[in-house]
């Protein structure tokens, strides 16, 4: 017979264990760049909660993204593997609808803290695997599911449908093509804001992946920059922008109303670094490479792949600070594990570091190197060693190699006078991929040159 005093202390021991497990929010904007955000230095979009997010906790000044499209930076995330492992490391279409899946046997974030005990879910957009493959998210450590899970269909903002979980629902008066009766983001953030209140009584586990400001540029309503002597697609982009800001602020609101804010880690991040050529109409406008680096989507130098990331926990995270140390994506699923006290199996081989010692005001982990590949046209290498940087724009190209110290714009190659450290990237991009069928390195993608839309 089981004592009433024994339940109590059973009672107890739960409720401590649930206590020691914070909530972890990771929010992981579609193409928003460092350029994009007050906090970084731009002036013509307002995001006032952002900026408040790094008043009260830590900006990152070189946090890497996985690479630099979609779907292989958000498989990065999701899976603890740079790209020179990961299953994904490209775009790639799937019929109709949805993306080449995550295969069997991944082991993702979601995973490993749906078996710590949290509460799971993925909110806006997937694009890792439909429902009927391998990659759905509710087969990958998701209790729950809301919104787009293909990048095209992701495109507008009006959609005729969205998924609640693996149940599809048709969105009346919309027609997938401009704007229409309803706008989705709005659904995902009211959905997301109800998740967070069921569930506050932790631990949970929220992937917030919002949709904007990718384009389509299309938005329900241009605001404070209606009137603004920009063309129609400027104005939409920067409503967008600050319409992402504002559904951060509604969640922090939220957290605070629940009164979980202190026990909640808010991560933020952009899925990649510049989205624009700084000659575009964007570009130029909203000066988004005012960060001074070279590069931006779809390439691998550092405006490309540094995006805008802050970190948020009252207590925790230290307010006000901004670092320059470096860390990547595939960093958050040994730190998620440890924060939540959950042992990371065996058959995942991540090559992430844990920066729970780093988030809250301690140096960044030391480690060998940080690599990147991309198989958008040419297959395209990277690798970061202590300060030093090498591109590799195709396997026959030459070795480009910069001083991130003295060059964070990249605008000297130092490949000629360093033979030694070029030697040493070489050696470093082949030993820190696998080979996959999937990703040959090619110096040109079949059909490379035709014009097509991608995510």
């Amino acid at each position: 017979m089981i004592r009433p005093i024994a339940l109590l202390l059973f009672a107890c021991a739960l409720s401590a264990s649930a206590a020691g497990q914070p909530n972890l929010i990771f929010i992981l904007s579609d193409d928003l760049a460092q350029g994009d955000v007050g906090c970084y230095g731009q002036k013509l979009i307002q995001t006032p909660n952002l900026d408040r997010m790094a008043k009260e906790g830590t900006r990152y000044l070189q946090a890497y993204c996985g690479t630099s499209v979609c779907a292989p930076s958000r498989s990065t995330l999701m899976t603890g593997l740079h790209t020179g492992h990961c299953p994904i490391r490209a775009n790639r279409e799937i019929g109709k609808e949805g993306q080449k899946p995550l295969p069997a046997g991944t082991i993702t974030v979601a995973q490993i803290l749906h078996d710590a005990g949290y509460a799971t879910a993925c909110m806006g957009k997937w694009g890792m695997g439909m429902f009927d493959t391998t990659g759905s998210p509710l087969k990958l450590g998701f209790d729950h599911f809301y919104g787009y899970n293909c990048q095209r269909h992701a495109h507008s903002y009006f959609p005729t449908y969205l998924y609640n979980d693996d149940q599809r629902f048709d969105l009346p008066g919309n027609t997938g093509k401009g704007v229409g009766a309803t706008y989705a983001q709005q659904l995902i953030s009211d959905e997301v804001l109800r998740w967070v209140r069921e569930h506050k009584s932790g631990p949970f586990f929220l992937y917030y992946s919002i949709t904007l400001p990718h384009g389509n540029f299309e938005i329900d309503d241009q605001g404070i920059y209606k009137d603004k002597p920009w063309t129609e697609t400027q104005k939409n982009y920067a409503a967008m922008v600050t319409r992402l800001d504002s559904d951060v602020g509604r969640l922090l609101d939220t957290l605070k109303e629940c009164g979980i804010d202190d026990n909640t880690l808010v991560m933020t991040a952009g899925d990649n670094g510049s989205s624009f050529d700084p000659k575009s109409e964007m570009g130029k406008l909203f000066e988004q490479a005012s960060n001074g680096l070279r590069g931006y989507k779809r390439g691998l130098y550092e405006g490309a792949l540094r995006q805008a990331a802050l970190a948020r926990w009252p207590g925790q995270v230290p307010a006000g600070r901004v670092t320059d140390e470096p860390w990547a994506f595939w960093d958050f699923l040994p730190t998620a594990a440890e924060l939540a006290g959950a042992k990371i199996p065996a058959a995942c081989k991540t090559d992430g570091l844990s920066l729970v010692s780093f988030l809250k005001g301690g140096p960044a982990p030391q480690r060998d190197h940080f690599y990147w590949e991309l198989h958008e046209g040419a297959s395209l290498q990277a690798v970061r060693f202590a300060d030093w940087k090498a591109v590799r724009n195709g396997p026959e190209s030459p070795i480009e190699l910069y001083d991130l110290k003295a060059d964070a714009a990249e605008e000297h190659d130092v490949a000629k006078e360093k033979p030694d450290l070029v030697a040493q990237a070489a050696a470093l991009m082949e030993s820190s991929r696998t080979a996959d069928p999937d990703w040959p390195l090619v110096q040109k993608r079949a059909g490379q040159g035709k014009k097509k839309k991608k995510p």
